[in-house]
């Protein structure tokens, strides 16, 4: 009975990591298969605009504010408003466009799935096979 405790407790704790954790996914076509932090940031303030391969970074966001947002912005170490400011900068200068920001994590998964060179982050449970895990955030960590 003890064992069965024992393993019911780890069953619960792993599945609380597992829906706790922030996927940054990419379309397929995306050449890199992993990401740091710091280029992570890099693509989200468009200080970089095009992937390894030459294929321009399309950047999606999540609009909602929620605890995958604030996991995600947490991570690279900046507000969402702060993010939005520097887009702000960068559109008005004529250096980059605007990402695009969607209601839901489904839609960013269909969007990022459909478009070529396309990044975002939604929770774990909200990947398909339609799309790339390029890295996982467990939230709460840096």
């Amino acid at each position: 009975m003890k064992s069965v405790i024992v393993a019911l407790f780890c069953f619960l704790v792993n599945a609380t990591i597992v829906l706790s954790q922030v996927a940054v996914i990419s379309h397929k076509s995306v050449p890199e298969d992993s990401m740091t932090k710091s280029v992570l940031l890099d693509l989200y303030t468009g200080d970089i605009q095009s992937w390894s391969n030459g294929e321009p970074v399309i950047v999606i966001d999540l609009k909602p504010r929620g605890d995958v947002k604030t996991a995600f912005y947490d991570f690279i170490g900046k507000k969402s408003s702060r993010i939005k400011s520097i887009w702000l900068k960068k559109k008005l200068s004529g250096e980059w466009d605007t990402p695009e920001s969607l209601e839901t994590e489904d839609d960013v998964v269909k969007k990022v799935a459909s478009t070529a060179g396309a990044i975002g982050f939604v929770s774990q449970s909200s990947v398909t096979t339609d799309v790339k895990v390029l890295l996982l955030i467990q939230q709460g960590k840096n």
